[in-house]
């Protein structure tokens, strides 16, 4: 089964998804794919590479953000990027013209400039991966996100207040302090610094194969 797709060229970048506009003479693009989705089933069929994401580094190797894979095939065919890392496992796309391995990682040609944002938003995967998954209290496997001073207490929801946590412990503290429980943190908690964070605000699950791009926050 055939996908006709417009591809769209790249413009500045934000740490987010890059903006798009059409290229001249990528609008013949048909990626063709053995596995898609038959005529008439729902999304839910989609197969799964489609729905997979590709790290996208600038051109000096500087992570950018993390792309739908169809876009990073138009930024391959349209010679804005290049593969740096082929997925061994990947899907095969075809094409009247190309045929390629859809790529866990790929570069710009050409360097954009990025804008400066100091101070990283906090979301549930970036607090995840600054507290490596693990509860701030016991060390075991986080389930949840806690908030060291209660909200109903007055405590905010920052990074210098939220932390990874367990289910037992999470049941165990409710909305009682550190200091009635007799309890410590296993870490300060402060907020990640890195524009690599931007990215894994946006993305709990990581290609193995990213981290080396990612710094050691990401590991």
């Amino acid at each position: 089964m055939k996908h006709r797709h417009g591809a769209r060229a790249h413009r500045q970048l934000e740490p987010t998804v890059p903006g798009t506009s059409r290229e001249p003479g990528a609008s013949s693009l048909q990626l063709i794919d053995e596995g898609a989705r038959p005529s008439g089933l729902g999304e839910d069929a989609v197969p799964a590479w489609v729905k997979r994401r590709v790290l996208l580094l600038n051109a000096t190797y500087e992570p950018l953000t993390a792309l739908p894979v169809r876009r990073a095939v138009v930024l391959l065919v349209c010679d804005k990027a290049a593969a740096v890392h082929e997925d061994p496992l990947g899907q095969i796309i075809h094409s009247a013209e190309y045929s390629l391995q859809v790529p866990s990682v790929i570069r710009l040609r050409n360097y954009v400039r990025v804008p400066y944002r100091a101070r990283i938003p906090m979301t549930r995967a970036a607090l995840m991966h600054r507290d490596r998954f693990r509860c701030a209290y016991c060390g075991d496997k986080a389930e949840t996100i806690d908030h060291v001073v209660p909200r109903s207490r007055g405590g905010g929801h920052s990074w210098e207040n939220c932390v990874a946590c367990c289910a037992p412990c999470n049941h165990r503290k409710a909305d009682r302090l550190l200091s009635e429980l007799g309890w410590t943190l296993r870490a300060a908690l402060v907020p990640p610094k890195g524009r690599h964070w931007r990215l894994l605000a946006d993305n709990k699950e990581l290609d193995p194969v990213w981290l080396r791009y990612l710094g050691e926050g990401a590991a």
